[in-house]
């Protein structure tokens, strides 16, 4: 943390989103960590389980075998299991609050934003959200744990109720297109705004991470909290080497006192 204590680098942090018109927040995996969500490449991590081969668009619409597995790892609460919003997700929704937050970017499928706090319009899911299944066929919806419960019951792949289409858990698979009106609002937000922080992602998987480049482009100040580098950190204004939950809690504490004096 170039030799700055954590709340030096709060203290600086807090002081650019004070003077914010429009801030927007992008996180990744490694914001949901702190609430037991594996993330996936890190040891340990999901694909030290499941074979990331199996989870691409084409093999699951054509391989049941595939299906059959992504929904076996989903049934054991992989990605959607009880998680409870850590530190740092009610740290970005305490911002919403203090009337700083344009909106969030997230490459997470978790929920957790929403749980937060923060209101459904304002969260931009680049990689959709496991809390839900999707029809390919008719496009009915589903929440997650009205398949949990089929899952339970015995069914190995679960098909629609209404048409007997496939079902596929509304995240976006590798070789799947991006939401496009979800990443189109996310790009133009990201361009627009004079505040950037990201918090959690290492900025290495795109087109999520052109983001943070878009907004640095169109002439916004930069703020970084990972734990790891990303390939953006010499153009952070602020760069905090530290877990998401610490570091925001620290950040927003010292907005609120600059904001409410």
């Amino acid at each position: 943390m170039s030799g700055q204590t954590l709340d030096a680098l709060a203290l600086e942090a807090a002081e650019l989103v004070a003077a914010a018109k429009k801030l927007v927040v992008f996180t990744g995996a490694g914001i949901s960590t702190e609430s037991g969500i594996p993330d996936f490449r890190s040891p340990g991590g999901i694909w030290s389980r499941f074979d990331p081969e199996d989870f691409t668009y084409q093999k699951f619409t054509t391989d049941p075998e595939a299906r059959r597995k992504q929904w076996r790892m989903l049934g054991e609460g992989h990605l959607t299991t009880d998680a409870q919003p850590n530190p740092a997700h009610y740290a970005i929704a305490e911002l919403d609050r203090l009337g700083k937050l344009d909106c969030v970017i997230t490459q997470n499928v978790d929920n957790l934003h929403h749980k937060a706090g923060v209101p459904v319009e304002k969260v931009f899911e680049l990689h959709g959200n496991v809390q839900w299944a999707v029809c390919l066929s008719c496009g009915r919806r589903y929440p997650f744990e009205h398949i949990k419960a089929r899952l339970e019951g015995g069914e190995e792949i679960p098909e629609c109720e209404q048409c007997r289409g496939m079902l596929k858990p509304d995240a976006v698979l590798f070789g799947e297109a991006l939401p496009q009106e979800v990443l189109q609002e996310a790009s133009q937000r990201s361009s627009d705004c004079d505040l950037f922080i990201v918090v959690g992602s290492t900025l290495v998987v795109y087109p999520a991470a052109y983001m943070p480049l878009y907004a640095v482009r169109g002439g916004a100040r930069l703020i970084i909290v990972n734990l790891s580098d990303t390939p953006m950190d010499a153009q952070a204004d602020v760069l905090i080497r530290a877990k998401a939950g610490e570091a925001m809690s620290r950040i927003v504490e010292r907005v609120r006192e600059k904001i409410t004096g």
